[in-house]
């Protein structure tokens, strides 16, 4: 299979459909006109329906992506994927086969998240056409458990000739060559589209990712999704977190008995942000957006990869593409 022929690409970069409205249809467009796969994080089924007509408006003929963040995905999501012809879905964090099979029916190109052998090989056995390799020094949520170009000859091993896109410490064009030098087909990049002009990040919260100079691997903004994940610093870790990243007793044991509150994901997200404070250990998974209050930078997860030690500068999304490509 020619992979760039089929995702209509001119650039092996792909970016991250990082949800909670960072990765919305603006971010998308861009990278698609530069070249590369741009991805609409999760958002609900009308703004999404809504999102994926803005993208074929603003890069006609290019590929449309959606990420399927499966703990908060429900019918009314995968009906406007299908119902739309978007050309490419990514399931992560969960899955099954009749998934894959419904999206692949409807001539969707689909590929899996994976951050382990087992969940390669399971990955393959739902019929998946590719697979998105994550090594745990990903920004945001994690299935990663080691580095990206150690994981990466498993997730080869069990694609059987699949295409394999790398995720994980992906922030310019020298981490893309050696991707594909290890046999990836190409890169997928989180944190430096997080950096872009086009993301829907608040302002303060990528002047803190630029700033930072560690991230965290906790399970501190987990209410609903008790999943670990990658952060900087920021009020809420600096008192409910150790100082190795995880999270103390009482908010872990909140988070761990709340995922039934999968349901928020259809809730304003401005209003949740506003019951959230720095001071009290109840903590959603949700990223500050712009347009939110400046105190949501404190008291929200700051998501963001180990790139961010490497990256000084927000750019444009097509500057970004340029920079990944080698």
């Amino acid at each position: 299979m020619d992979i760039a022929d089929r995702l209509r690409l001119d650039v092996p970069i792909g970016q991250a459909g990082m949800g909670g409205g960072l990765a919305g249809a603006q971010l998308a467009a861009a990278v698609a006109n530069a070249g590369g796969l741009g991805t609409l994080g999760l958002a609900p089924p009308s703004q999404l329906r809504a999102a994926i007509d803005h993208v074929r408006a603003e890069a006609p003929g290019r590929a449309v992506a959606v990420n399927l963040l499966m703990p908060f995905v429900r019918r009314g999501h995968v009906d406007v994927c299908v119902d739309n012809r978007v050309d490419v879905a990514v399931v992560a964090f969960g899955g099954d086969r009749g998934i894959v099979e419904r999206l692949r029916d409807a001539g969707i190109f689909v590929f899996v998240m994976v951050g382990t052998d087992t969940q390669a090989r399971e990955a393959i056995r739902w019929g998946t056409d590719g697979l998105i390799a994550q090594g745990r020094e990903a920004g945001g949520h994690l299935v990663g458990t080691i580095p990206a170009l150690e994981f990466l000859p498993q997730a080869l091993a069990a694609a059987d000739k699949r295409p394999v896109f790398l995720a994980g410490g992906i922030a310019t064009a020298a981490d893309t060559r050696a991707a594909l030098d290890n046999g990836a087909v190409g890169v997928i990049a989180g944190t430096k589209f997080l950096l872009t002009e086009e993301a829907g990040a608040h302002p303060e919260y990528q002047r803190r990712v630029l700033s930072a100079d560690k991230t965290l691997e906790t399970t501190l903004f987990s209410v609903s999704w008790p999943l670990r994940h990658r952060v900087v610093p920021n009020a809420a870790t600096h008192r409910w977190c150790r100082g190795d990243g995880t999270a103390k007793t009482l908010p872990t044991a909140i988070g761990a008995s709340s995922r039934w509150l999968s349901l928020l994901a259809n809730v304003n997200p401005g209003k949740l942000i506003r019951l959230q404070s720095a001071a009290l250990p109840v903590f959603t998974p949700l990223a500050p957006l712009a347009g939110m209050p400046d105190s949501a930078v404190d008291s929200c997860a700051l998501y963001a990869g180990e790139t961010a030690l490497r990256i000084s500068t927000i750019t444009s999304a097509q500057q970004a593409v340029e920079d990944l490509t080698p």
